[in-house]
């Protein structure tokens, strides 16, 4: 979760000034703040991403700072403003700061104690959070606490240690929450899905191998791809011990509904789902499976949907971790443009379910 939230890109990211020149052609937003240029025929100097008209490459210089321009007698373009800064960067900063607070610390410091750190009151400073990650930062504490232990929990001798690593004060709060952290108990998580049972079957669609996969909670996997093998091989590297059952007669009919969902019959999958995810992924999830059948949404449309507009990359992000094909449809998220933009099981597989689905609306 920490990729959406990531402060602006160092200056050792643009150390040349090969890299510098390209960020200003491209008018990269992820250069600004890393340094500033000026041009020598107007006197003054910009962001990386001013959208003026490109200067010669001979009239420009780069400056580390505002400051440093300024001292060699620059003056501040008055389009991209380089002297004052953006409060859309000004929050991603604080936020990111925040983040890291929570990370490094012990125990969730207070609302009121973050708010304080990045000089806000506590109630805008929740609002502004919300807004860049799409999560209140309690959320995103335990996100990141969930992380910590599913790391711990490899690398540690007991689960108790792993818990009170992980930042959990006391063994009762984490079981509280260790069905929606890990998916499965903390011993069995340990040992690599050990004693979970997963159901599971392969199957054929139009649009190729199909492989489907539930634990008792419901539907925790629709996969997709040209090679049944494959799918089979990928389902295993996510629980290498866990005890992959073949479906049974029983089991056919959950296959036969998931198959029915990509030929085009999404009315009629109406199976429980069991999907885990971080507070954000889930967010994101719920939004795409609000989409109607034959119409699509981009990328920028579910981040302010789901309250984070800033975070469009991590929508994408979730989109691209999704394991339950069509039925989460991540198929009907495209470009702003509308084009279509990559999808997990190809790009090919995207255009005929939506052509598809386009029949059926």
């Amino acid at each position: 979760m920490s990729a959406m939230i990531a402060e602006r890109s160092s200056s050792q990211d643009f150390a040349s000034d090969e890299a510098r020149w390209q960020a200003i052609i491209d008018r990269n937003r992820a250069a600004d703040g890393a340094f500033f240029f000026s041009v020598r025929t107007t006197g003054i100097y910009c962001r990386p991403s001013c959208g003026a008209r490109l200067p010669r490459r001979e009239n420009v210089a780069f400056h580390a700072s505002a400051v440093e321009a300024e001292a060699a007698g620059f003056r501040a373009c008055l389009r991209c403003k380089p002297n004052l800064d953006r409060s859309e960067d000004a929050q991603a900063k604080a936020v990111a700061r925040a983040c890291r607070a929570i990370e490094a610390a012990e125990e969730l410091p207070t609302l009121e104690a973050l708010a304080k750190m990045v000089g806000q009151s506590p109630w805008h400073f929740h609002r502004v959070f919300k807004s860049v990650t799409g999560v209140t930062p309690k959320a995103y504490a335990d996100a990141h606490r969930g992380k910590r232990v599913r790391d711990e929990l490899k690398h540690t001798n007991t689960v108790t240690e792993a818990i009170y690593s992980a930042g959990f004060n006391s063994n009762g709060r984490f079981y509280a929450a260790s069905d929606d952290l890990l998916g499965m108990t903390p011993s069995n998580f340990r040992e690599g899905g050990a004693g979970a049972t997963i159901r599971f079957a392969l199957g054929e669609c139009s649009l190729g191998a199909i492989l489907v996969g539930a634990t008792d909670k419901g539907v925790c996997a629709i996969t997709l791809g040209d090679d049944p093998q494959e799918l089979v091989r990928a389902f295993q590297d996510d629980f290498p011990n866990a005890q992959l059952v073949g479906g049974d007669e029983d089991f056919e009919r959950i296959v036969a509904a998931a198959v029915g969902l990509v030929e085009g019959s999404p009315s009629e999958f109406k199976l429980p789902l069991d999907v885990r995810g971080t507070a954000f992924q889930q967010r994101v999830w719920q939004a795409l499976r609000d989409i109607p059948v034959g119409k699509t949404a981009s990328y920028s449309e579910i981040a302010e949907k789901i309250g984070a507009p800033v975070s469009v990359r991590a929508v994408a992000g979730a989109c691209a971790s999704n394991r339950i094909a069509v039925a989460i449809p991540c198929h009907r998220v495209v470009r702003t443009d509308g084009s279509l933009s990559g999808y997990r099981w190809g790009v090919e597989r995207k255009r005929a379910l939506l052509e598809r689905e386009s029949r059926i609306a």
